[in-house]
């Protein structure tokens, strides 16, 4: 890569970025309908303490993911539990303008040593499959307790079988290749160009099942964690539905947005209307339900997404010399 190239990556990439969460987010914000009251009920509830509490599990929430990836990387490279956290926030950065956050890998590779980061991509989808089995997992149970105690019409059309069908047979599909992996390699092996990507692959023999199973483990930690801030949340909000109600609810809204086409910086819109759509089936509380999906897209997306393009920023891509 010639010298401009490095130039224009290393001090330009990162503020770019930066500026374009930050006005992309901006009319997000203020574009949305009854925002003054919305942030007015945001105001009258801060001080409660499940509010406070839903708050700080954010840290807890990245804390995980960056035990996680610490773990996954450290067959490849040693490094400490400070630099996986701003790897993975650097990640969300970066996946904020990707379509379903797939361009992840992008900001945790900035974190390795050069000749280690082409490698690090498949450790890095490695990582996200197994969240994403989590959430179509769940997303399926969820659709299941709420079937079989009598999902209201309203619900039925956006919630049907056809969902579950699919998401149960995407979950299997990703089961098989994250636990069997290995065969899966060697399988494209001999098919011409597509077996040229085993040398990016290699690292994956590194992993047997117990290992795998722990990284799922940290997945579905992390999962519980998306969960109940949701339900801490709407508590404060005082969105009266049922606790197992409300599990089912928020795992299906999950699973739709894990498969609906979105990109980050512009899915506030699809959040809230998704949101309501689901949630206020059980619910008349119109505005606290939005006013939850609006605080847990702040807390959990944004806040983690601006402070990974100031990482994004301060590390530059190529750290070797122009010589």
């Amino acid at each position: 890569m010639n010298k401009s190239i490095k130039i224009l990556i290393n001090y330009i990439f990162g503020p770019v970025l930066f500026v374009i969460l930050s006005i992309s987010i901006y009319h997000q914000i203020i574009q949305q309908p009854d925002l003054l009251l919305r942030w007015q009920q945001i105001k009258k509830s801060w001080q409660d303490p499940f509010f406070i509490f839903a708050i700080l599990l954010v840290f807890v929430n990245w804390g995980i993911e960056a035990i996680k990836w610490k773990r996954l990387i450290n067959p490849l490279e040693k490094i400490t539990l400070l630099t996986a956290y701003k790897s993975v926030l650097a990640g969300s950065s970066i996946t904020m303008l990707t379509p379903n956050r797939i361009g992840e890998y992008g900001g945790r590779i900035l974190f390795l040593k050069n000749n280690n980061r082409t490698s690090a991509i498949s450790i890095s989808i490695l990582g996200g499959i197994s969240q994403l089995m989590i959430t179509l997992i769940a997303g399926c149970f969820g659709i299941v307790f709420l079937t079989t105690h009598q999902i209201p019409m309203d619900l039925a059309k956006y919630v049907n079988p056809l969902i579950l069908i699919i998401s149960s047979i995407t979950a299997i599909i990703l089961l098989i290749l994250f636990f069997y992996h290995r065969s899966f390699i060697n399988l494209i092996e001999g098919y011409g160009k597509i077996g040229k990507i085993k040398n990016h692959l290699s690292m994956l023999y590194l992993y047997n099942r117990k290992e795998l199973l722990r990284i799922l483990f940290y997945s579905f930690f992390r999962y519980l964690i998306f969960i109940l801030q949701y339900l801490l949340l709407l508590k404060v909000m005082k969105v009266e539905i049922n606790s197992m109600t409300s599990m089912s609810l928020i795992s299906i809204f999950y699973l739709l947005m894990a498969i609906a086409p979105t990109i980050g910086i512009i899915e506030l819109p699809v959040r809230a209307t998704l949101s309501l759509l689901i949630l206020g089936v059980y619910s008349n509380n119109t505005l606290g339900i939005q006013a939850t999906t609006f605080i847990i897209w702040i807390i959990n997306i944004v806040v983690p997404a601006i402070i990974g393009s100031v990482f994004v920023i301060k590390n530059k891509l190529y750290n070797d010399k122009f010589y």
